[in-house]
């Protein structure tokens, strides 16, 4: 035991280079143990009670289960009112609607970041952040007036010059930033910012890349903008209201209150929701058509004739049904059947939105992402599961629905110099003549 001691105590000691580069290490930026240990040791955000008073005073006889059901209850209401209006007043103020809502998850998001990893001395983080928003909103915006805002392009001289190099400038611009947040690097912070610019660049990812497939999808018409949002909030509401009175399996340990009967009675009855509002809705052109921009009166137009996804068909019910409801043939709209794929969608991988921001929120130790809405949270909870719907109908609309499209095509190639334009033209008509849809002026001859 002596001889131990003294072999312990005449060890030599660490070298001087390696002490000078575990102090280095310190000052360079917190190791991922620190950052870790910060996070754990952060306190619980206590949130307090944001109920209106009026509703506090009505429901105090209550328990503060059934107040809590009587709250959400109300201002869910309230919410699909504001929904209905929104609707109401047309394509251009539900655009300005979904930017609002994408520049506060946007903060929000940010804020938790922000106060999580206690960036307060970083320099330029805030600012750096809301820079990237406006670059990557200018990039997507940008192309969406491009593509659908063509000839109001074309027709105005400094919107033609942009169009056209809007893409360098967009990038010019991300540089700019980028170049900022290499410049606002400071030795004692270099590995908190870096998770940070981290941070941001996910979140744009996450909240505006999907937020503008929104935007993509109401062009294609109201109804795919309106009945994948409205599925959505049917499945939320529904699997609360039967998780509610019926739950007793949890189904997840992410969200302990979601239960398997909340999760299935939430999927039949948003099908069958959807199916109803489909049917509904395929009956007005106002929904059906796409959104296009009229020249002529400067405004949107909704009018169009519909296309067969909107004509009632009649489709043979199969034997097994046959014998339980008695019909043979139904009349439905061949885009219920596709209501069917996104309501399916909604109620079974939709809400994996949410529990992957629960898990956030757990990682993160807090129960909101704000306190916008009494509750619900913040905007970014409301809208978790939306982003993944938005995201799923551009691609089902890209991959199953949407066919080329001449309106766009006649425009490009009026862009054209009228030697390519002649090329086209000679080339197309070579090709109706080889196909017997036009006769050549020699045969005329």
């Amino acid at each position: 035991m002596t001889e131990l001691r003294q072999r312990v105590a005449h060890e030599p000691d660490a070298p001087p280079e390696d002490k000078e580069s575990e102090s280095e290490a310190k000052v360079d930026g917190e190791t991922a143990s620190d950052s870790e240990s910060r996070t754990e040791s952060a306190p619980l955000p206590v949130s307090a009670d944001d109920t209106p008073e009026v509703l506090n005073r009505a429901l105090s006889n209550l328990s503060s289960r059934w107040k809590n059901w009587w709250v959400r209850g109300i201002l869910t209401l309230a919410m699909i009112a504001f929904f209905f209006i929104i609707i109401y007043l047309g394509p251009m103020v539900l655009m300005i609607i979904v930017m609002c809502v994408q520049i506060k998850c946007f903060h929000e998001i940010i804020t938790i970041g922000y106060n999580v990893y206690h960036s307060y001395d970083l320099p330029w983080f805030r600012t750096l952040s809301w820079y990237f928003l406006l670059c990557v909103n200018y990039f997507f915006y940008g192309e969406t007036v491009t593509d659908y805002f063509f000839t109001l392009v074309q027709r105005e001289e400094p919107l033609r010059i942009l169009s056209k190099y809007h893409r360098f400038i967009s990038f010019t611009l991300y540089l700019i930033g980028f170049c900022m947040f290499v410049l606002s690097l400071v030795k004692k912070h270099y590995r908190l910012q870096f998770y940070m610019f981290g941070w941001t660049h996910v979140t744009l990812l996450i909240v505006v890349t999907q937020s503008h497939l929104v935007i993509h999808n109401l062009f294609e018409g109201m109804i795919w903008f309106i009945v994948p949002i409205s599925c959505v909030i049917c499945n939320d509401i529904m699997a609360y209201m039967f998780g509610f009175f019926f739950g007793r399996t949890p189904l997840i340990k992410l969200s302990p209150k979601k239960t398997w009967e909340g999760f299935i009675g939430g999927f039949f009855a948003t099908v069958v929701f959807g199916l109803l509002l489909s049917y509904v809705m395929s009956g007005y052109r106002c929904f059906v058509c796409p959104v296009e921009y009229n020249n002529d009166t400067n405004s949107f137009t909704v009018d169009c004739e519909p296309s067969d996804l909107f004509r009632l068909q009649e489709y043979n019910i199969p034997g097994v049904i046959q014998s339980v409801i008695g019909w043979k043939t139904v009349r439905m709209y061949p885009f219920q059947i596709h209501s069917i794929a996104l309501s399916t969608f909604a109620s079974l991988i939709g809400p994996f939105g949410g529990f992957f921001a629960s898990g956030f929120k757990r990682a993160f130790k807090i129960k909101d992402f704000a306190n916008t809405i009494p509750g619900h949270g913040g905007i970014m909870d409301r809208f978790d599961c939306q982003y993944l719907m938005a995201t799923f109908v551009n691609v089902y609309i890209a991959s199953f629905i949407r066919g080329p499209n001449p309106s766009k095509l006649i425009q490009q190639f009026l862009t054209l110099r009228p030697d390519q334009q002649l090329h086209i033209f000679n080339t197309l008509q070579s090709h109706l003549i080889d196909k017997g849809m036009l006769t050549s002026t020699t045969e005329d001859e």
